[in-house]
């Protein structure tokens, strides 16, 4: 008696399902391994797209970034001015795109980044250098630092009663 397959493939090649000869092939559909690493690498570099355009991009990071350092050092000196019952002070210079805090603390502002600096003439140390003071009590002379990327910008408000800094998103001036 002879094998149906057998007979189908003309009695050449097994059908024992090892591989061996034309009938015992399966035809296997699927993906290769390049199709599904070309599909991840087009959705990566979309998620990369979308995720610049929502959030303003490499500019909008450090925007945000150094504002959120320059908030910190503000509210670090003012808490430095409390603790030592002395005035402190904390100084930016928008054209060097540094900063300066008590204890020997500093820092340099991303040079892709406008500077605009507000405040008291009396208090500060040159010509284009600004600086806000922080007293024991918690009051400082007030100021404002805006950080500007394109037309984005962050404001960062020092309050002159109560020495309390506020970030907050703004427009940039021209």
């Amino acid at each position: 008696m002879v094998d149906k397959s057998a007979r189908l493939a003309g009695g050449a090649g097994r059908c024992d399902g090892s591989g061996y000869g034309a009938v015992g092939r399966s035809t296997r559909r699927g993906f290769s391994l390049l199709e599904m690493m070309l599909v991840i690498a087009i959705i990566a570099i979309a998620s990369l797209l979308a995720a610049s355009a929502l959030t303003g991009g490499l500019d909008g990071m450090r925007l945000r970034s150094a504002s959120k350092q320059i908030a910190a050092q503000l509210r670090y000196t003012r808490a430095q001015a409390i603790a030592t019952g002395e005035p402190q002070s904390f100084t930016i210079d928008p054209h060097a795109h540094t900063w300066e805090a008590p204890k020997q603390r500093h820092g340099e502002i991303p040079k892709q980044l406008g500077i605009v600096f507000t405040g008291a003439r009396e208090v500060q140390p040159t010509r284009g250098v600004g600086a806000v003071m922080f007293f024991p009590d918690g009051a400082s002379t007030g100021g404002r630092v805006q950080l500007q990327a394109k037309r984005a910008a962050w404001n960062i408000d020092v309050a002159w009663l109560t020495g309390q800094v506020k970030l907050t998103r703004a427009q940039a001036q021209r």
